[in-house]
């Protein structure tokens, strides 16, 4: 045991040792429901539908020509990909601190919690830069498109105090707690 954070060698006896893991797997599936729903499913945006090269210097690519849907695929495909790269991050941090018990650590508000500010994270963070101060898309551009944007960081905003709230309510991890269906889980 540290005696300095109270935290098993494990690294995850105190909920906080689950903190890491947990934002950056909410930060890679925050940007998969975006990039799903947004980019792909409803067509809302792409990753540079909004862009002009008299705001930020990039060439405007216009998501309704062939060329224009092309570039904008390619960086929807970057942009997949790094969410990708964040799960498996998520995951590998996740798996390096919890070796026992791992279905314990998955059904925790501890974890979700987590997660669910990782994802609030990844909203305020890319609403703020690429639809405000890049301005390369909008959540859905067009008339009203401000209030669009603003309900996004709003929706961030909650999912970090939800999750916050969330797994403030989760229970220390024993890793060493005898299997059982409440010994030792993180509520």
């Amino acid at each position: 045991m540290d005696t300095a954070t109270g935290e098993a060698r494990s690294g995850i006896s105190h909920p906080a040792g689950l903190r890491l893991p947990g934002i950056v797997l909410g930060v890679g599936m925050g940007g998969f429901a975006d990039g799903i729903l947004l980019h792909q499913l409803l067509r809302w945006h792409h990753m540079l539908s909004s862009t002009n090269h008299d705001r930020i210097g990039v060439k405007y690519y216009n998501p309704h020509t062939v060329s224009g849907l092309e570039m904008n695929t390619l960086w929807d495909g970057i942009f997949h990909t790094v969410c990708w790269l964040s799960v498996l991050l998520g995951l590998g941090v996740l798996y390096s601190r919890v070796t026992h018990s791992r279905l314990r650590v998955w059904t925790s508000r501890v974890l979700w919690g987590w997660m669910l500010v990782g994802w609030g994270l990844f909203n305020l963070v890319e609403g703020v830069l690429d639809h405000h101060i890049l301005g390369i898309h909008h959540v859905r551009a067009g008339a009203g498109q401000v209030w669009w944007d603003l309900g996004f960081l709003l929706l961030g905003a909650l999912l970090v105090a939800g999750g916050h709230l969330l797994q403030r309510g989760g229970r220390p991890f024993d890793p060493d707690a005898p299997a059982g269906p409440r010994a030792g889980r993180l509520a």
